[in-house]
């Protein structure tokens, strides 16, 4: 399942930004954020990740793109929560605050396709008016759903489920093998319901 290849780059681009530059927990740990000097990496990382000719964040900036972070994460809880008039509010606050608007583009041997920045050409605003719209594009589509938090206990890591049947609900391998693990495990214990047996 794809949006189309901008879209989900920059759904992409808000997830990583989300896992990266928010606190919480993450595979069963707490995720503090990273000390400024590793925050500016993250931020760069993610960043270079989508566009590899972009320039490295700033500390201002890592700083700003943390509080964009914290903004699109709770797109990413409405969802999870069922709540989409929530959901969708922030999104339109994000719009507005962004003030996101289209242009046509076409680089990397792609044809035309819109992009979209946000006002006063900051690193900021560049990622999270895109950020916010392709959060738009699919909360405003038939894959509404699709955004979810991270299932697994401590863990608030959030994702964008691709996968065809849409029953994706761990934002990574290691938490859903964690969650079969600790199941396995619960049945083996004495008292606990081996396979079969019942």
């Amino acid at each position: 399942m794809d949006f189309n290849s901008h879209t989900d780059a920059v759904v992409e681009a808000a997830v990583e930004l989300v896992n990266e530059l928010t606190e919480g927990e993450r595979r069963g740990r707490p995720y503090l954020l990273p000390a400024p000097a590793d925050r500016l990496a993250a931020a760069s990382n993610v960043l270079r990740g989508l566009r590899p000719e972009r320039p490295r964040a700033d500390a201002a900036e890592a700083e700003e793109l943390a509080a964009v972070a914290r903004d699109l994460r709770a797109v990413f809880e409405g969802v999870a929560a069922g709540d989409l008039d929530a959901a969708a509010g922030q999104v339109n606050r994000l719009l507005d605050e962004t003030r996101a608007r289209p242009r046509l583009a076409r680089h990397d041997g792609e044809p035309w396709h819109v992009h979209f920045h946000g006002d006063g050409g900051t690193l900021t605003a560049d990622w999270a008016a895109p950020c916010a719209t392709g959060l738009a594009i699919v909360l405003g589509g038939e894959f509404r759903d699709r955004l979810g938090v991270c299932t697994a206990p401590r863990c608030d890591r959030v994702y964008v489920d691709t996968s065809r049947n849409g029953t994706r609900r761990f934002c990574s391998t290691a938490c859903q093998n964690r969650v079969k693990t600790a199941a396995f495990r619960a049945r083996e214990r004495p008292g606990g319901r081996r396979g079969g047996e019942g």
